[in-house]
């Protein structure tokens, strides 16, 4: 009995001290993992910071050059100021006066007239422009090349152009139709024509931008699924419709909201081609709060106008978006 206690006695110490040093050990091997979780953490931290110090005096300038006007302007929309005087405040008088306003209702004509005819026109033929270049065709890098340039050149190059070739006396357009015995224009002069010639003027520099998105979005759908197309028996009309028309359709929303943006913003063509004439039949609502705040002193008028432009383009812009994503549920 006593060799069986003594044994008994060995074997519950000896199971003791393996507890024991199972215990150790796990608590080693948790405080190992707490110590690289914590190491982990810190590295994933600093590495924040350090990013962060690079980044955040960049950041703080682009806030500052955007968020402190943007909230200066909104102060500025509901006074009364001419930039000398001590400002007057009169609340929201300044937006209830622009809709009584003809002459900024005239300019939102004219860019919704502007925005109407030449998104849908640079959409279809940005679109089969670029289905054009995608094609192994001679001299296809100086074809591109020839319509990239028009949208690196500068607004002013652009405008100083257009004053030469449409040009009521002797510009080049006129003396084209001069040439073929047909009647002068007046072009940027004339107040039923001047709205077209700057869509066009716009249309010759703003055109390679679609292009380019299109073209980058044809290159990526796949050649399995054409294949597949044309083994099927379908035509180049076909697959067009079927295969290369539902794959750009995400691409078509952003360049139509891009272009929509764009235009709605557009100055500084009219700004170099005519001023906002002939009478006031080019003035855009960017030349509009352009005119007011800088040429009339009338700082707080010309604020809530770009006010009243930018809750426009954010309104419409997420209808786009909205209605873009209803659609592809429904299709699906």
């Amino acid at each position: 009995m006593k060799n069986g206690l003594l044994i008994s006695d060995h074997d519950k110490a000896t199971r003791a001290g393996r507890g024991e040093r199972g215990q150790l050990a796990t608590g080693t091997v948790a405080s190992t993992d707490t110590g690289r979780t914590y190491t982990r953490r810190r590295r994933r931290m600093v590495a924040n910071l350090t990013g962060w110090s690079f980044a955040l005096p960049a950041t703080l300038v682009i806030l500052g050059l955007t968020l402190f006007p943007a909230g200066w302007a909104f102060l500025i929309s509901r006074e009364h100021w001419d930039g000398f005087t001590p400002p007057q405040q009169i609340g929201w008088a300044n937006y209830s006066n622009m809709v009584q306003d003809p002459d900024f209702r005239a300019a939102v004509d004219h860019t919704v007239m502007f925005t109407v005819l030449y998104v849908p026109v640079v959409l279809v033929l940005g679109m089969f422009i670029a289905v054009a270049l995608n094609r192994k065709i001679r001299f296809i890098a100086f074809y591109r090349t020839a319509l990239f340039v028009p949208m690196v050149v500068s607004a002013a190059a652009t405008g100083i152009l257009a004053n030469f070739v449409f040009d009521p006396q002797f510009g080049l357009v006129n003396n084209v139709l001069r040439v073929l015995d047909l009647p002068r224009q007046g072009f940027l002069t004339d107040p039923h024509e001047v709205m077209w010639v700057i869509a066009v003027i716009y249309l010759w520099s703003d055109l390679a931008f679609s292009v380019i998105v299109y073209l980058a979005a044809l290159q990526d759908i796949p050649q399995d699924c054409l294949e597949a197309a044309r083994m099927d028996g379908a035509n180049g009309w076909q697959q067009f419709r079927h295969v290369i028309l539902p794959s750009l359709a995400p691409v078509t929303v952003f360049v139509g909201i891009w272009e929509t943006i764009s235009v709605l913003q557009i100055f500084e063509l009219v700004l170099t081609t005519t001023h906002g004439g002939p009478l006031g039949a080019s003035q855009t609502v960017v030349y509009f709060i352009y005119n007011e705040a800088f040429n009339l002193s009338r700082y707080g008028y010309g604020s809530a106008a770009a006010y009243a432009l930018f809750a426009a383009t954010l309104l419409l812009t997420l209808g786009l978006v909205a209605y873009s994503r209803r659609s592809k549920i429904e299709a699906f």
